[in-house]
């Protein structure tokens, strides 16, 4: 039997903690995927391109950014201020001293991704809560053709159910199954974000 290699970080010299390396690689490597995908959806792959620099390094300015990645500095720039905004990167401005310019030294902060997912998974927890009210207080009818959508109860009798685009009679159409989808993507959302 194999026994893990530990790891000891001293936080004091009182108490150090014990930690078993193959936990530390495996969460490395999930921030690490993590922080891709998140890379991808604020800025494509430009912005993946722009992570994968910044977390070989510890701080990097946006010149110097271009210079590795081959993308143009306005491109650069506006990925940093993008994943600046949802705090994924951080900067450090310092003055040149020949020039008067300002210069920003940026770095990378894999810490905050957890957050960013939280006020994400809040932000769609709002949005399904606010459609499973809209579904579970309107009765919908519809015409069963492709291309036309259901119409709430106050719209179809404004067009004395008739739909407004096939001019087909419209029916009741029952909603309960996207109800149940609805309620279910809630509860799972409301249990993640309080695990």
């Amino acid at each position: 039997m194999q026994h893990p290699v530990l790891v000891t970080i001293n936080l004091s010299s009182k108490s150090p903690i014990y930690i078993d390396t193959f936990a530390v690689i495996l969460m490395a490597l999930v921030n690490y995927d993590t922080l891709m995908k998140v890379a991808s959806i604020l800025g494509g792959e430009e912005a993946v391109k722009i992570v994968e620099i910044l977390s070989q390094v510890d701080e990097v300015t946006d010149e110097e950014i271009v210079a590795k990645s081959d993308i143009k500095l306005n491109s650069v720039r506006k990925i940093l201020y993008r994943l600046y905004d949802h705090s994924i990167v951080a900067l450090r401005r310092t003055r040149d001293k020949n020039t008067g310019w300002f210069i920003f030294h940026w770095r990378l902060q894999p810490d905050q991704i957890d957050g960013f997912l939280t006020n994400q998974k809040r932000h769609i927890l709002e949005k399904l809560q606010a459609r499973l009210e809209y579904e579970k207080n309107h009765d919908f009818y519809y015409c069963y053709s492709a291309g036309c959508g259901r119409l709430p109860f106050e719209v179809a009798t404004e067009y004395v159910f008739r739909c407004p685009k096939c001019d087909k009679p419209l029916m009741h159409f029952d909603n309960g199954k996207i109800v149940e989808f609805l309620s279910k993507k809630v509860d799972q959302l409301r249990s993640e974000l309080s695990e």
